[in-house]
């Protein structure tokens, strides 16, 4: 199997970035897997025991974020699957493109010039080889809209 795996936050910011994943779909005619992922990591330092509310919370608006990425992309006359994962982002970027034997990963980019922004420039780029070096996949970056 093959295809396009697009990593998702959500939010008007990834709008780009799905928009990319769809030219990308219909250019190469390849299936396409929207993906969200679950982090409850800024959670371990706390003792907190909403934790499974939590998780359960942003696991439904993840599901409105694929949806609404999946309706797009039906506009345009591609299929696309969601799937949500829980876990470490980038632990479940690797193992859907594995799964999926994904030609590409279509990411969207950081604002690095901003100080809340947990990526600067050289982790961004040190993360896009270690997704290609890891699965195999061409790492394709949303431009910013």
């Amino acid at each position: 199997m093959s295809g396009i795996v697009c990593a998702l936050r959500g939010g008007p910011a990834s709008q780009p970035t799905i928009n990319r994943a769809v030219s990308l779909a219909k250019e190469t005619a390849l299936p396409l897997f929207f993906l969200y992922v679950v982090n409850l990591e800024f959670l371990d330092r706390t003792a907190s025991s909403r934790t499974h509310t939590i998780s359960k919370e942003m696991a439904q608006m993840g599901e409105f974020i694929l949806l609404t990425a999946q309706t797009k992309a039906e506009a345009q006359g591609i299929t696309a699957q969601g799937i949500i994962r829980h876990g470490n982002v980038t632990e479940e970027i690797t193992a859907l493109c594995h799964e999926v034997g994904a030609d590409y990963l279509v990411m969207g980019q950081p604002q690095i010039q901003k100080d809340d922004n947990v990526f600067t420039a050289v982790l961004h780029q040190a993360f896009v080889a270690q997704i290609e070096a890891q699965t195999g996949a061409k790492v394709v970056l949303a431009e910013e809209a």
